[in-house]
């Protein structure tokens, strides 16, 4: 029997999931530090032509891992990852996403951009809880300078009923071999400045465990004004589960930088910002009753949600809206609840 193998926070003996791989090179750098690669499943949304195509290196790095005994698969969504027959049944004990990102569509401040990012990491949180070992670990390396701080990895860890036990220090020197990958564009090949970057380290959160005290701070959302927003575009929200529903683009797509944005900033935040940020009117103060405070919320958010309609726009749509609406609220009222607790 070989013996035991680590690296960093990796064992030979851990069942290894690796997503959006960008050329392999991080999954070989485990697999060669093992010595095999029998417990890894390393996973790209690239086909297999795509990727050898967009990547000098991925080709032999992916013949290696196979000749190693990783099971690589091609065009694996991070955010339907759980629903796929070759990973449905599997459970893990790392799931591991490095630098995940929705794509270059501007400046990486843009408001609608970190909502399409956060949207990404919080699908992919989503799914990866379900595949994860009860004492296993889902790690997101990511960048922690401004704006990438604005993605507030640890609060969506917390929407996805996981708490996170560590925030370590990155450092690519640790991981022989691996090379990042921009992953998009004519520069996919390059690798992109990493600066400060940390390892997100989160477990299943056991229903006594407490919410993170670092977590309760109430999330803001930008006001339609920032977010490049016009009367005739309409939003679509990914939820999580089920997949997300094909984006429906009534209008022309907000353009910023002269680059037309693919759109994932939620409508339900542009209806009822003031309904959930202001907690009179969702709650109700001892002059007004609150069941009166909700009616009127959903019915002037109605009224909002068919001002922005195009022709031919189902007034059945306003449901998704009210569907996030809940689980916003929810989420809220759960955050409310531990600072009232924490307090």
């Amino acid at each position: 029997m070989n013996p035991e193998r680590w690296i960093k926070y990796y064992s030979s003996s851990h069942n290894i999931l690796l997503v959006g791989e960008g050329d392999f090179s991080f999954s070989l750098c485990l697999g060669m530090s093992f010595g095999c690669a029998t417990n890894i499943v390393a996973t790209t949304l690239d086909s297999y032509d795509g990727l050898i195509n967009k990547y000098k290196y991925a080709k032999a790095n992916v013949a290696t891992l196979r000749v190693l005994g990783a099971s690589v698969l091609h065009g694996v969504d991070a955010t339907q990852m759980s629903t796929l027959p070759d990973l449905r049944c599997k459970k893990f004990h790392r799931i591991i996403y490095n630098f995940p990102h929705a794509g270059f569509y501007g400046k990486e401040d843009n408001p609608i951009l970190i909502m399409m990012h956060r949207n990404l990491v919080r699908g992919f949180l989503q799914n990866a809880s379900s595949m994860l070992c009860e004492d296993g670990e889902i790690h997101v390396n990511h960048k922690t300078k401004t704006p990438f701080d604005r993605w507030r990895i640890e609060d969506l860890g917390s929407e996805c009923s996981l708490v996170c036990i560590a925030q370590d220090d990155f450092r690519i020197q640790d991981y022989p071999g691996y090379n990042n990958k921009r992953g998009s564009s004519s520069r996919a090949d390059e690798p992109f400045p990493l600066g400060a970057c940390k390892t997100y380290r989160f477990r299943l959160q056991h229903p006594i465990a407490l919410i993170n005290p670092m977590m309760i701070e109430l999330e803001l959302v930008p006001p339609p004004s920032q977010m490049f927003v016009t009367p005739t575009t309409t939003f679509t929200y990914p939820m999580f589960p089920p997949p997300p529903p094909p984006v429906v683009q009534y209008g022309p797509l907000p353009v910023y930088d002269g680059v037309a944005l693919h759109s994932y900033a939620s409508e339900c935040y542009m209806i009822f910002e003031r309904y959930l940020n202001h907690v009179d009117e969702t709650f109700g103060d001892t002059s007004y009753d609150v069941g009166s405070s909700v009616k009127e919320a959903l019915s002037l958010g109605y009224e909002m949600y068919m001002s922005n309609a195009a022709p031919g726009r189902p007034s059945s749509g306003f449901i998704s809206i009210l569907e996030e609406l809940h689980r916003l609220s929810v989420f809220r009222s759960e955050r409310l609840r531990q600072m009232l607790f924490l307090s």
